[in-house]
């Protein structure tokens, strides 16, 4: 979600890597740890890998990532009016080839795209097959991959508004507005970033995006229970084959993970950052 009325700062550089480092993440309502980069990726088949990063890099690791880029990323990035925005965009780009290319054993550099008709990315140039999707917001981001499940992932800031219960009753089914209204105050913007990373998670796992319909995708919203797909477009069979995962992975960031057929084993990385450059 893009809702910029109001938005408060960015968190700078500093304090947004030292949280990064110094705070776990809840996965549901789990604490879990996150690690370094194992010496060696391999994913099983029920295993899903969530890599973390900051996007505010230093100078020499985007020189090093904008290498990486393909002539249309590199006129892409150009095209971006603030620096900020360029080098987030080269630095995520960058970051994703780097992450593919580890588990494909192949230069981030040479790895090629192909996109579905709603512009979900997939890889174009082996035969291996590696689900992926990223999401970012306000200089952090999140990876997923997988060797067998389709997947899809969603990061929010989460920042104060006003006006939770009116977007509720535009974007969301009336059963879910009607559950986030009778909330208490101080629990109704937790339930609609619960809700809202969800699914678009989904939506993003099947390459619709938010035209797929965010009111079609139906998640309970029950305090103190784990978000579940209830209904896709009034089915609640088809729901029964999709999984949440909900993260918490940096104070004031909401995060959710879709994933296809099963739960998936996850497993949370840090993408190493350089100290200084």
């Amino acid at each position: 979600m893009r809702l910029r009325k109001g938005q408060t700062a960015v968190c700078s550089t500093k304090l947004l890597f030292r949280e990064m480092m110094e705070n776990d993440a809840w996965v549901g309502r789990s604490h879990r740890k996150w690690q370094s980069k194992p010496a060696d990726l391999k994913l099983s088949g029920n295993q899903v890998h969530v890599w973390r990063t900051q996007l505010e890099l230093p100078t020499s690791q985007i020189e090093q990532l904008a290498q990486t880029l393909s002539t249309d990323e590199a006129e892409r990035a150009n095209r971006f009016y603030f620096e900020r925005d360029r080098k987030h965009f080269i630095a995520g780009r960058g970051i994703l080839r780097t992450i593919l290319g580890q588990y494909l054993d192949l230069n981030p550099a040479k790895i090629q795209f192909d996109y579905s008709p709603r512009g979900k990315p997939g890889l174009a140039n082996t035969d291996e097959t590696l689900y992926f999707n990223l999401s970012h917001s306000q200089g952090l981001a999140l990876y997923g991959v997988s060797r067998d499940l389709n997947l899809g992932i969603d990061l929010e800031y989460i920042r104060p508004m006003s006006d939770i219960e009116q977007l509720a009753k535009r974007f969301f089914s009336s059963r879910e507005y009607t559950a986030i209204a009778s909330l208490p105050d101080n629990e109704k913007q937790g339930a609609f970033f619960q809700a809202w990373t969800c699914k678009e998670a989904y939506l993003k796992a099947t390459g619709d995006g938010l035209a797929g319909g965010l009111a079609e995708v139906e998640v309970s919203l029950i305090p103190g229970e784990a978000a579940r797909l209830l209904s896709i477009a009034g089915n609640s069979q088809a729901a029964l084959s999709w999984s949440f995962h909900q993260i918490i992975p940096a104070p004031d960031y909401m995060a959710a993970l879709a994933v296809a057929g099963k739960d998936g084993d996850l497993e949370l990385i840090n993408y190493p950052i350089m100290a200084n450059g």
